[in-house]
């Protein structure tokens, strides 16, 4: 994911996000909409019966499920998903996608709250 970002941090924008999602006969289309330092938004567009195998990420993860219809592997169960669903993932949960119509996601990875990193540091947890 090394294309530029569609919306720059430093000015505001207004995205259709059912203009902007692509899709591909037989794959997967990702586009990284904003990348800052703590966060960042990727839109997916997935063809049918494509699929992510499972792995995990360090950051919290907030899926929304924007058309179609999937399966979300959280730690080896299965779950269905359809437009208008929203999940939440903690960092180094295991995970992973199938696509069982045509669908489109948008993903948000953010980096630990600022709060919490104060939290852990009163607790003697970081260093």
């Amino acid at each position: 994911m090394n294309e530029k970002p569609l919306i720059n941090p430093e000015q505001e924008k207004i995205l259709s996000l059912a203009q902007e999602t692509k899709f591909t006969a037989n794959g997967i289309v990702s586009r990284t909409l904003l990348n800052t330092g703590n966060s960042r938004v990727v839109l997916f567009g997935f063809a049918e019966g494509q699929e992510l195998s499972e792995h995990t990420s360090t950051q919290h993860a907030l899926i929304q499920i924007l058309s179609g219809e999937c399966e979300f592997s959280l730690a080896g169960k299965w779950h269905h998903l359809k437009a208008g669903d929203l999940l939440y993932m903690p960092p180094h949960l295991p995970h992973g996608v199938k696509a069982l119509t045509q669908f489109s996601m948008l993903l948000t990875l953010s980096k630990m709250a600022a709060e919490k990193a104060v939290d852990l540091l009163r607790a003697g947890v970081a260093a």
